[in-house]
């Protein structure tokens, strides 16, 4: 299994061959969610640049809720039965990173309305490796 430091040793490369934050940081845990990298790369896709270019929630962001899902849905289509939990914990992670870096929203975080950039998209998708992983790993 990969340290979250080799995971974030491979944004570069990621960007580099086209992928967007959304998918860099779900395709770093593909394999501790028991799935391939087709997948997540393939459902994150339209999530990049705050949901499809349009700035809102940062890819970085949205992908760990994403992964959140995978990692503690118990899949039942009948009772919905980890939905709170997962919900708690969407929140939880969104705290982490808006108290790490003063926002969840791309816009924002870009700087677009400001002029103040308050974190960079590598930065961003590395915080969203950190803290996932942080949940991922540790249980």
């Amino acid at each position: 299994m990969k340290s979250i430091e080799e995971r974030v040793a491979e944004i570069k490369d990621k960007h580099t061959r086209g992928y967007n934050c959304a998918q860099i940081v779900l395709c770093s845990y593909a394999e501790e969610l028991g799935i391939d990298e087709e997948t997540p790369f393939r459902i994150s896709e339209g999530f990049g640049a705050g949901m499809g270019g349009m700035m809102q929630t940062c890819g970085a962001v949205t992908a760990m809720f994403m992964a959140l899902g995978l990692a503690n849905s118990s899949g039942d289509l009948q009772a919905c039965d980890t939905k709170p939990q997962t919900m708690k914990k969407v929140r939880e992670l969104a705290a982490e990173f808006e108290k790490k870096n003063g926002s969840i929203v791309c816009r924002e975080l870009k700087g677009i309305d400001t002029g103040k950039v308050l974190r960079s998209c590598d930065g961003c998708i590395e915080d969203g490796i950190r803290i996932l992983g942080e949940y991922l790993l540790d249980d």
